[in-house]
C-alpha cells in the first residue's frame, strides 16, 4: 500500500493537483486522498481538489481551478489583465466570462465573480494556454481592453484607460487587433478619444 500512496503522491507532483476521479481512471482507492492529507503529504485546496502540502500556491492555481470547475468559463476583465501582466489590477476573485444563458454553478473556492456575455462577445479572442495540469481560457489582450471599457461601470473607467495605455506601450496588441475587439464589443465609439490619445 506504501508504493501506492507513493504513486498517489508523485501523480499530484506531476500534475499539480488532483480529483478522486483521476484516481478513478487509474483504478486506485480514493481513500488514498484522505490518508495522504492525514499524513499531511497532501492538502485539500477545495472541495474535491488535492494538491501536495509543500507546493507554492500561486494566484495562477485559482485560475486552474477556476477553469476547471467552469469548463465553459473563460477568465476575463481584471483576471485577464493580471495574467497578461498588464496594469496594477490584483483582484482578489477570479473573473470569469460565462454565456448570458448559462446555469451560474455554485463554487466555493476560488472566489469567483462571473460577467455574462453572448455571442461573438464571448467566443472572439479566447486564448487557449496549456499551464500545468489545466487549460487555461483567457481573452487576448485586446479583447480584454475592450471588455474593460464594456464593462467600465463595473471595474472603473480609470482601470480601462490604465490598461489600455500600458497595453499599448508594451506592445500586447496591434491596433488592428484593439479595432476588432472594439468592434466586437460595441465599444468603438467610446474607446476612440483614448485611442486618439496613444
Amino acid at each position: 500500500m506504501a508504493s501506492k500512496l507513493q504513486s498517489v503522491e508523485r501523480l499530484a507532483r506531476t500534475r499539480g493537483s488532483l480529483r478522486a476521479r483521476d484516481l478513478a481512471r487509474r483504478g486506485l482507492p480514493t481513500i488514498y486522498l484522505a490518508r495522504l492529507v492525514e499524513q499531511g503529504r497532501l492538502v485539500q485546496h477545495a472541495r474535491g481538489i488535492y494538491a501536495p502540502a509543500d507546493s507554492d500556491v500561486t494566484e495562477r492555481h485559482d485560475w486552474e481551478l477556476a477553469c476547471t470547475r467552469v469548463p465553459g468559463g473563460v477568465l476575463c476583465l481584471l483576471t485577464a489583465l493580471a495574467f497578461h501582466g498588464i496594469g496594477t489590477q490584483s483582484p482578489r476573485q477570479v473573473w470569469m466570462a460565462i454565456a448570458n444563458k448559462a446555469w451560474q454553478p455554485r463554487v466555493d473556492h476560488p472566489p469567483l465573480r462571473f460577467v455574462r456575455f453572448s455571442g461573438a462577445a464571448l467566443t472572439h479572442g479566447v486564448v487557449s494556454v496549456r499551464g500545468g495540469p489545466a487549460v487555461l481560457r483567457v481573452y487576448s489582450p485586446a479583447k480584454t481592453v475592450a471588455d474593460c471599457f464594456k464593462f467600465r461601470q463595473k471595474i472603473g473607467l480609470d482601470v480601462a484607460v490604465e490598461a489600455l495605455r500600458e497595453g499599448w506601450r508594451e506592445k500586447k496588441f496591434t491596433l488592428a487587433e484593439l479595432t476588432k475587439a472594439a468592434e466586437v464589443c460595441r465599444v468603438g465609439r467610446v474607446m476612440q478619444p483614448y485611442l486618439e490619445m496613444l
